[in-house]
């Protein structure tokens, strides 16, 4: 077994680099903060530039395939950086999410390869129908191990009916990936969110900047993917890439959070000096600090762990979302509380953070979930009494 990396390349400076610098001119606080009360699903512009332009929403997809053959160590930085701007961009439910589960699928399929190679490309998003709370390995259907059990179903002639609630990049997504049970098993379907007989209705949620919507479909046409036999472990797959990238988006939150923090404290006065002199907030902070540095650690192994697909995945998934989740929550609760009052307004984006970090802390299993997941995966027994 090879050693974990968990140093970033030239290459992903680079990366990170170019990032950083399009959310500079493209995603600055007052654009996010106008931009949440727009009402729309996510900023198309921005995607455009990140996903096409730049090439990142193919950078998990094969270049055969029609991506940029990178792996989810590159995704990875994307994913920081992302974080830490909240960038409104469906970066994670289109090209690691829905990406990843058609990479589970039989890409020798027509269908699967064309819409994969749509979505590396950035001119077709999807979503992966499943709630996103749902967590990697949650009790399936049966033949499916690892998929979430389907509360949609698929008739005799291929079409869908059913609910799926609070799915994160429906609203706005151009086709759904819809795990469905019918006479033929358990199975992924496409579904086009512009046939008449989907609903995709917005759901009020906390994070405005990655909102939830209510699917419903009634008959709609869909093209059956994957069966039986391959559907369930491709969407468990698709949900522990998606956990183990989340820890690196949870990461960025933090590292904003803190920064801005730092700096806010540095410039504020009382007392004739900055509050950030007094040891008592100095304290706080390099705790902040310390966690960060943590954090940071678990995201890059997991990424690493991913990106070499070492039977060590599992076990690196789980210890930092156990992690990552956490100190994001903590990072953004400081940094408003830090901020004194104008970390509550709705005009400093710190409650964008705080939102952020707290939906981030439920989506694909929340921190005690997957320390239940870590306890089995190493044969830790639960204690008694």
């Amino acid at each position: 077994m090879s050693t974990p990396d968990l140093l970033y390349t030239e290459a992903e400076d680079d990366l990170r680099a170019a990032v950083r610098s399009l959310l500079t001119d493209h995603c600055p606080p007052a654009a996010v903060l106008s931009r949440a009360e727009s009402g729309r699903a996510y900023d198309g512009a921005l995607w455009r530039a990140l996903g096409a332009d730049m090439g990142a929403a193919g950078l998990l997809v094969p270049d055969k395939l029609g991506g940029q053959g990178g792996t989810a160590r590159e995704a990875a930085v994307v994913l920081e950086e992302l974080g830490r701007a909240v960038a409104p961009v469906p970066y994670l439910t289109s090209a690691v999410l829905a990406a990843g589960a058609l990479l589970g699928c039989d890409t020798g399929q027509d269908a699967v390869a064309r819409l994969l190679g749509a979505l590396a490309e950035g001119r077709t998003v999807g979503a992966l129908a499943v709630p996103l709370s749902t967590a990697p390995g949650a009790p399936g259907a049966p033949g499916a191990p690892g998929a979430p059990a389907a509360t949609v179903r698929a008739d005799g002639d291929g079409a869908l009916s059913g609910q799926v609630s609070g799915v994160a990049g429906a609203a706005g997504a151009d086709v759904l990936l819809v795990p469905a049970a019918g006479a033929d098993g358990y199975g992924l379907y496409a579904v086009e969110t512009a046939e008449t007989s989907v609903s995709v209705e917005p759901l009020t949620s906390l994070d405005l900047t990655r909102p939830l919507a209510a699917v419903t479909l009634t008959g709609a046409p869909a093209r059956r993917l994957a069966g039986d036999d391959r559907a369930g472990a491709a969407i468990g797959r698709a949900l522990l890439t998606g956990a183990g990238l989340l820890a690196s988006e949870q990461l960025g939150v933090a590292e904003w959070c803190l920064t801005e923090t730092v700096r806010h404290t540095k410039e504020r006065h009382q007392f004739g000096r900055p509050v950030g002199s007094f040891q008592a907030l100095k304290h706080r902070m390099a705790t902040l600090w310390l966690e960060l540095v943590q954090a940071r650690a678990t995201a890059r192994y997991a990424a690493d762990a991913l990106a070499t697909d070492s039977p060590d995945t599992p076990v690196a998934v789980a210890v930092a979302q156990a992690h990552c989740a956490q100190v994001a929550v903590h990072a953004a609760e400081e940094c408003v509380q830090l901020h004194g009052g104008i970390g509550m307004t709705w005009e400093h984006p710190a409650h964008l953070y705080l939102k952020r970090a707290k939906s981030d802390e439920i989506a694909l299993g929340t921190p005690g979930r997957h320390r239940q997941t870590l306890a089995g995966l190493v044969d830790l027994a639960a204690p008694t009494g």
